[in-house]
């Protein structure tokens, strides 16, 4: 058994030692190899690398100064690769139809804001409620017929406005005749004329005075827009909270008469509005009463 181990552990031996030489004859081999290629084919390589580095750089896109331009076409010559430029409507000086868009999409959400309260829809639409609520009905005609009568009406009133700055500013502005700028003045002018006829002159004043702004009472010119807006606004509500006094002064009176008739009658407990609003609504159908609202209202404009 002795005789046995023995064996095996010389047999161990052997093989570890047999396994290193092998090891080291590998490790031997490619050192050969790796000194035998960079010997022989290290300058084949270099130069090939330095070719394709050439060839890299002759294709390659570098940066060289735009320089400048006295005409279109020098413009079209010129390296303009590597500086950043925004161009628009082919450099002419004019919107393209992308930023057109854009400032449609703007106008069109500030639309509604403009509408309400640059035109005549505020006075309008003031006066109907105060009607409406002087026969003490109280959704008749609805939110949504007062709303649209209002908005129909702003157009009839505001069609003389709105067509010179269609034909003045929209229409030459396409044609190319004039430039933004100059186009957002010229519409600008028809809305100041019709906001400043329409603003009474101490609203204007009181305004002016806040802004530190000197102004002579009459000259529009002096007014800038920013003033003219807030004090044709507060004018609005002004005129149209008088007009719609002047609307219930006659159905206050009516409301008057019947509760003194039902005091009189002994009826404490009846309400007289319950009373009074068919007499209100006969009385307002009988002197056309909506033809006179509205007719005077819009004459209020001119």
């Amino acid at each position: 058994m002795k005789n046995k181990s023995k064996e095996y552990k010389i047999g161990r031996e052997l093989r570890k030692i047999v396994y290193m030489l092998c090891m080291v004859a590998v490790i031997l081999l490619a050192d050969i190899a790796v000194v035998h290629a960079t010997s022989e084919d290290d300058g084949a390589a270099a130069e090939q690398i330095l070719n394709n580095s050439q060839e890299e750089n002759e294709n390659r896109t570098n940066k060289n100064d735009p320089g400048t331009a006295q005409t279109g076409e020098d413009l079209k010559e010129l390296n303009i690769a590597n500086t950043f430029t925004v161009t628009y409507d082919s450099g002419n000086g004019e919107l393209n139809g992308n930023l057109r868009i854009l400032l449609i999409l703007t106008a069109i959400a500030v639309l509604p804001i403009l509408l309400v309260t640059l035109t005549s829809f505020t006075r309008i639409l003031i006066v109907l409620h105060f009607t409406r609520q002087a026969l003490n009905t109280q959704s008749a005609p609805p939110n949504q017929v007062l709303i649209a009568i209002s908005l129909f009406l702003t157009f009839y009133i505001m069609q003389p406005v709105f067509g010179k700055v269609y034909t003045e500013a929209i229409v030459p502005y396409d044609a190319g005749e004039i430039g933004f700028e100059e186009a957002i003045g010229i519409a600008a002018d028809p809305m100041r004329n019709f906001m400043f006829e329409q603003t009474q002159r101490e609203d204007i004043n009181v305004f002016m005075q806040i802004s530190n702004t000197a102004w002579d009472g009459e000259t529009l010119a002096q007014v800038p827009t920013t003033v003219l807006i807030p004090s044709f606004i507060v004018s609005e509500l002004r005129t149209a909270f008088i007009i719609g006094f002047t609307i219930y002064v006659p159905f206050i009176v009516i409301d008057m008469v019947v509760a003194s008739v039902l005091m009189s009658m002994g009826m404490m407990m009846l309400p007289p509005t319950t009373i009074s609003m068919p007499f209100k609504i006969l009385l307002f159908v009988l002197a056309d009463g909506w033809n006179l609202v509205i007719v005077n209202l819009v004459q209020t404009f001119y």
